[in-house]
């Protein structure tokens, strides 16, 4: 590791904590309000329970795609700052990603609404889950638009390195998405009674909730209200959508690489019933709430890389990085004990099902192995990100969790007579080859980068 003299690790940490805080609670109120739908469909029992499990696992492939594309304004926006770029160019920027939101926005409705029959009445469900599952989606996909917008507001605040204003929109999201189920599912106060496809309704109008609440404290909040008030044109060649994409696109990929794997073992559960799909969704829901935490960390080591590394001090980008994965693999620990110790617990919470709490109690105890991989690979992949490296970890990914974790996970599920479990060590594989090779692409990307100043320092 190499450390500037000048930071104390304490010092780092404190700063990287300070934005990643605010970013861990948004986080979690964003992933709350999967669990609070399938907390929700739980109550109407397992089939319910089964088809929102499909369905949530089913839209977080076009959730995770979109949400990697527009990441790229993050590290745009952050390099811009540490650059010392006028607020006009940067204003301009983000102007031009709120329009490619609406973009995004319309080909995720599209997409998800074209490609959920097809798809969900394949796999092996009861023809009234399927049925269910499909009705789920279709309710569910007018989160696009809502999500899309939020997503861009939320990664460019995140860059201006203004984190707690997307705090206040996610807790706005998750209490919408909370009353709106209770409402909606059971049919509350003269409401529709939707049942399932309620939590779909819910998610879409809380999620343009989130968008509409963001975008008035980019208005109003200082910090955020000069981006929104400053104008002027932009000089050529100014940061806009070929930055979106050539940063964002091999990043959606990553992001879509790794959900796919979750996505796929899901849909490999239904070889094992509608008990064990209902099983397998409680214990990854709650795995996807407690990887939030470092997940907070990666989005504020990114935006901590980037402001060094747009003021050209890669030896700080290098150490802040370090510090980042240090402190997602302090938390893996964390939540692997929670996940070993108390996952039957947890289970019960989420269902009253003796047989699905009892499995899925056992599958949490199989999560929390790969807690230490998950959290070392996201935080490398952040630091990746603060240097505007994306393609070749991209090619760590796909390596890692299609060629390595799908395998593995397929032949000891299928062939070698550990069924679902087989699963859960497939993933742990891919997790565990992609956190290493993600980690050593970063030593090697900064320790080049501070060579490179050097030489030209020399010359």
């Amino acid at each position: 590791m190499s450390q500037p003299s000048s930071t104390p690790i304490r010092t780092e940490i404190r700063a990287n904590l300070k934005l990643a805080l605010p970013l861990i609670a948004a986080q979690l109120a964003g992933v709350g309000m999967g669990t609070i739908d399938t907390i929700f469909a739980g109550r109407l029992g397992p089939q319910a329970l089964a088809a929102v499990a499909v369905g949530v696992n089913f839209n977080v492939i076009f959730f995770v795609l979109f949400m990697g594309l527009l990441m790229a304004c993050s590290p745009v926006v952050a390099h811009m700052v540490g650059a010392g770029r006028p607020h006009a160019a940067i204003a301009a920027f983000i102007r031009k990603a709120r329009r490619f939101a609406w973009v995004c926005g319309a080909l995720w409705v599209l997409l998800i609404n074209l490609s959920a029959a097809p798809v969900l009445l394949r796999l092996n469900l009861s023809p009234e889950t399927g049925q269910l599952a499909v009705h789920f989606v279709r309710a569910l996909s007018g989160c696009g638009f809502g999500m899309c917008l939020w997503l861009t507001l939320r990664f460019s605040a995140e860059g201006l390195g203004q984190v707690r204003p997307i705090l206040y929109a996610g807790l706005v999201g998750l209490l919408c998405n909370a009353v709106l189920d209770w409402l909606l599912l059971f049919g509350h106060f003269g409401l529709p009674r939707l049942g399932a496809p309620g939590c779909g309704v819910a998610t879409t109008i809380s999620s343009l909730a989130m968008a509409g609440t963001l975008h008035w404290q980019f208005s109003r909040r200082p910090g955020l209200r000069e981006m929104m008030a400053a104008t002027g044109e932009p000089a050529a060649g100014d940061e806009g959508l070929r930055d979106i994409l050539r940063i964002g696109i091999p990043i959606g990929l990553i992001l879509l690489a790794e959900a796919g794997l979750f996505v796929l073992a899901a849909m490999l559960m239904a070889q094992f019933g509608d008990a064990t799909v209902a099983a397998f969704q409680i214990a990854i829901n709650f795995a996807a709430l407690v990887f939030m935490i470092p997940m907070g960390v990666a989005l504020a080591t990114t935006v901590r890389v980037g402001h060094a590394a747009g003021a050209g001090d890669y030896a700080a980008a290098r150490f802040r990085g370090f510090v980042g994965m240090g402190l997602g693999l302090g938390n893996a620990a964390s939540n692997a004990a929670i996940m070993a110790l108390f996952g039957g617990l947890i289970a019960g919470f989420y269902s009253k099902d003796a047989g699905i709490a009892k499995e899925a109690a056992y599958f949490m105890l199989l999560a929390a192995a790969f807690q230490f991989f998950d959290g070392l690979q996201v935080t490398a992949n952040g630091a990746l990100r603060g240097v505007k490296d994306t393609r070749l970890p991209l090619l760590i990914t796909l390596v890692s969790y299609w060629l390595v974790g799908l395998p593995v996970a397929w032949w000891l599920a299928f062939r070698g007579g550990m069924g679902a479990a087989g699963l859960w060590w497939g993933l742990t594989a891919g997790l565990g080859v992609a956190s290493i090779g993600l980690s050593l692409r970063y030593q090697q990307q900064t320790r080049n980068a501070i060579a490179a100043n050097r030489s030209e320092l020399m010359a």
